[in-house]
C-alpha cells in the first residue's frame, strides 16, 4: 500500500512538473504571456528540460529571438493559418542606435539555440515586395525541426545560416521571391510546398566544401504565381553550394536549364546541383545545364535521413 501511494505521489509530481513546463501565450490575455518573446524570456538559461510554449491564434507583431542559452524549446501554434509571428525588418533599415540592418540582422524571428522545434505556426516578414532583403526566419542553432509551418515573405525568407548545422522541415509551406531558401546549413525538406512569387531563384546555398549535404528536397511541390515563368532551382551563393531535388514535382515556372551560375562560370566546376525523378511541366532533364547532375537510383541511396542528418533523427 505504501509503495502504491508513493508511486501515485511521484506520478502526480511528474504531472505537475510537466504542466509547469508548458507556457501559454495569447494576445487576449487568456494565457500567462501576451507575447512570444516574453514566454521565451521566462525559460531559464541553459535549459535542459523540454519546454513547450503554446501560442494561441493571433497576429504577434514582434521581433523574436530564441537565445543560444535556451535549448530544448518547442513552439507550438494553435493553427498555422491563424497563429502568425510577423515583423517588418529589412536590410538597410537604420536603427535608433545608428546601426543599419543587413542580411544577418534583418530577420523577424531568430533561432540561436540548439534543439528548437516549431509546429503549426506562420513565420512572416511583411516588409513588402520592394523592401529587398527581409528575412522571416533565420536559424543558426543546430537540430532545428519545423513541422506544418509556413514561412512567408519576399526576398531571402528562410536563412539557414549555420555552417554544418542540421535542420528538418516537414509539411511546410515556404514562399518568396529571390533566393528565398538560402544559407550554409544542411537541411532536409520533406513533403513541402515551395512557392515562387517572382521570376528569380528558389535557393542560394552557401554549403562549405567539406560539408557533404546542403539542401535536400524530398517529394516537394514547386509552384508559382500565375505570372511567374522564369525561375531557377538555385544559384550558388558560395562556389561549392549543394542542392538536391528527389522525387519533386516542378511547375512550368522552372526554367528548362534548371540552374544558374550567378554570372560566374567558375561556379560551374564546383557547385553540387542534382535531381532525381523530377516530374511536372518543369521537369526537363535533357535541357538541364551540363554541369548539373541527374542522379541514378543507386546514387539516391546516399540520400537518406540517417546519412544526411547523422545520429539526429527528427522523424522518430
Amino acid at each position: 500500500m505504501r509503495q502504491i501511494l508513493l508511486g501515485a505521489i511521484i506520478l502526480l509530481m511528474a504531472q505537475i512538473a510537466a504542466a509547469q513546463k508548458k507556457l501559454v501565450v495569447a494576445t487576449d490575455g487568456s494565457g500567462k504571456y501576451r507575447s512570444v518573446q516574453a514566454a521565451l524570456d521566462a525559460v531559464p538559461s541553459h535549459n535542459k528540460e523540454k519546454t513547450i510554449i503554446y501560442v494561441k491564434n493571433g497576429i504577434y507583431k514582434e521581433r523574436i529571438v530564441v537565445d543560444a542559452s535556451k535549448s530544448n524549446i518547442t513552439l507550438r501554434g494553435e493553427d498555422k493559418q491563424k497563429t502568425i509571428l510577423t515583423f517588418d525588418n529589412h536590410a538597410g533599415t537604420r536603427l535608433e542606435n545608428g546601426d543599419t540592418l543587413n542580411t544577418w540582422t534583418c530577420a523577424s524571428f531568430f533561432v540561436y539555440a540548439d534543439d528548437f522545434t516549431a509546429e503549426n505556426i506562420s513565420f512572416q516578414n511583411n516588409a513588402g515586395f520592394n523592401a529587398g532583403q527581409a528575412v522571416a526566419l533565420r536559424v543558426e542553432g543546430n537540430r532545428a525541426a519545423f513541422r506544418n509551418c509556413r514561412m512567408l515573405g519576399f526576398q531571402d525568407v528562410l536563412f539557414l545560416s549555420g555552417s554544418g548545422v542540421k535542420h528538418y522541415f516537414r509539411d511546410c509551406y515556404i514562399e518568396g521571391t529571390t533566393d528565398f531558401i538560402f544559407g550554409a546549413a544542411t537541411a532536409v525538406f520533406k513533403d513541402c510546398a515551395i512557392h515562387s512569387k517572382k521570376n528569380s531563384h528558389v535557393t542560394a546555398a552557401s554549403t562549405n566544401s567539406i560539408i557533404p549535404y546542403g539542401f535536400v528536397f524530398f517529394n516537394c511541390k514547386l509552384t508559382s504565381d500565375s505570372a511567374v515563368n522564369k525561375v531557377s532551382l538555385g544559384r550558388p551563393w558560395s562556389p561549392t553550394a549543394s542542392v538536391t531535388y528527389i522525387d519533386c514535382w516542378l511547375g512550368q515556372h522552372i526554367l528548362p536549364e534548371g540552374w544558374n551560375n550567378w554570372k560566374r562560370q567558375s561556379n560551374e566546376a564546383t557547385a553540387r546541383y542534382a535531381e532525381y525523378n523530377s516530374s511536372g511541366p518543369g521537369a526537363n532533364p535533357a535541357a538541364r545545364v551540363p554541369w548539373s547532375k541527374q542522379l541514378t537510383a543507386d546514387e539516391t541511396k546516399q540520400f537518406t535521413i540517417e546519412k544526411i542528418l547523422g545520429t539526429w533523427n527528427p522523424e522518430k
